[in-house]
């Protein structure tokens, strides 16, 4: 069988029984995902780098220590993996203050120029990271839905085979995640624009 046909689980299954090669298939297969989406986040190579070593260690640690449990769920996990150290890395790096939209400033038409000043660069990137400290309010089901689709370019039809649930059930968790996003940040109103 070739190793493009043998499914990530069987080849999680070797590795876990001592086939270091069986890691080196699964890390080729999917290095240019994985390290995409972490380079898509960071726009960083050095950092990108450290971050997909970091994901890999993690994986490693988790499957020899034989608490591995996501029976056919090989990329997502790792994806989730990933993700969680993207959020650690900005956590750690918390440079800027949150920023204000007034009416002589719109963020939207920022984010519209072709052409990103460094400033307005600055600028987008504080509003990425103030939306990913606002998906940390919602549960983790929606959470994974949100950033599959926004952050992934997911299709509801790949999120539904992915998470393991229908296609309603993941244009439902969407839907729940906007309104509770719009709840968070009435709520959080005064910590957004301080």
């Amino acid at each position: 069988m070739a190793n493009n046909e043998v499914p990530d689980a069987l080849l999680v299954k070797k590795y876990i029984e001592g086939n270091e090669k069986s890691l080196e298939t699964l890390i080729i297969r999917h290095q240019s995902r994985i390290y995409g989406f972490i380079y898509s986040k960071i726009l960083d190579t050095d950092i990108s780098n450290d971050i997909f070593q970091d994901t890999f260690i993690k994986v490693i640690k988790t499957l020899k220590s034989d608490s591995y449990n996501e029976e056919g769920k090989f990329l997502p996990w790792v994806m989730r993996i990933a993700h969680n150290l993207i959020i650690d890395h900005f956590r750690r790096n918390k440079k800027m203050p949150m920023f204000r939209e007034t009416e002589e400033f719109s963020i939207f038409s920022i984010m519209s120029d072709d052409e990103l000043t460094i400033e307005n660069k600055i600028i987008v990137e504080q509003v990425e990271s103030d939306v990913r400290k606002l998906l940390e309010h919602l549960p983790e089901d929606q959470k994974e839905v949100l950033v599959m689709r926004m952050y992934q370019d997911m299709s509801f039809k790949e999120i539904a085979e992915t998470t393991g649930v229908s296609i309603n059930t993941s244009l439902g968790r969407m839907r729940y995640a906007i309104t509770n996003l719009r709840k968070v940040i009435d709520k959080y109103q005064i910590v957004l624009t301080n």
